[in-house]
């Protein structure tokens, strides 16, 4: 018997590197999957990665950043299976290079849609569906260390990352009384295909890996972190 049994759970970006570890520990402790991306190949390829471990799971895809396409990702995962217990946010991404004097406006409206307002659609619109139905659920978003203080040439990545924390403080602060839990966790760098391709010359047993980030999420959606909320859990391995 895992502790999730008969639970939902959502995961949001569930195509990235960093889902598939996610998915992975939340099905061995029997939850039901709702595999969320943009794009569904991105599922389909994770879902066939997985295929050993998964078990029931539904895939949706679509922008979770529109209100009216998150609103269906809901409406497909209730049609299903009738509730969302959990929501795991990892979908984001991230931009650096260049200093705020030489960098575009695109560049940092493209971070903040991807970690801020995907923060504030996806789990808002989740946080309501749970008010809506009555339910007592946990919200996870994946936020990053980034977010604790500013960096050269990567101010909008920073700047979006801070503001996606103050979206999941608050939206813990709103949601307390419904009993509902907000919380988020701040890898350091994880270790992922593409991050070992991008920094060939790291040590890369000092990263933290998605099995580590994952087992801290199954702590903070069970009921034994039932006093927790509003916290944002640093998972740094030895970066």
């Amino acid at each position: 018997m895992g502790q999730f049994d008969g639970k939902i759970v959502m995961v949001t970006g569930a195509g990235g590197n960093l889902a598939r570890g996610v998915l992975t520990r939340f099905a061995q402790e029997g939850a039901t999957l709702v595999m969320v991306d943009v794009r569904a190949e991105w599922l389909d390829s994770a879902a066939e990665a997985l295929k050993d471990q998964l078990g029931p799971h539904l895939k949706i895809s679509g922008d979770i950043g529109a209100p009216e396409q998150m609103d269906e990702v809901i409406r497909q995962a209730h049609a299903a299976y009738g509730r969302i217990d959990v929501l795991i946010h990892t979908a984001g991404g991230f931009a650096a290079g260049t200093p705020v004097h030489q960098s575009s406006l695109d560049e940092f409206n493209r971070m903040m849609y991807l970690n801020a307002q995907l923060v504030w659609v996806a789990c808002g619109r989740v946080a309501k569906y749970m008010v809506d139905q009555g339910i007592k659920g946990s919200i996870i978003a994946v936020l990053a260390r980034s977010a604790l203080k500013g960096a050269k040439n990567m101010a909008a990545y920073t700047a979006s990352k801070a503001a996606a924390e103050r979206i999941v403080q608050s939206m813990a602060a709103e949601l307390l009384d419904y009993g509902i839990r907000v919380n988020g966790v701040l890898p350091s760098t994880i270790d992922t295909p593409a991050n070992r391709r991008d920094m060939p010359n790291a040590d890369f047993s000092r990263w933290v890996t998605p099995q580590q980030i994952a087992d801290v999420m199954i702590f903070l959606a069970s009921d034994a972190a039932s006093a927790i909320s509003g916290d944002s859990v640093g998972v740094y391995g030895r970066a």
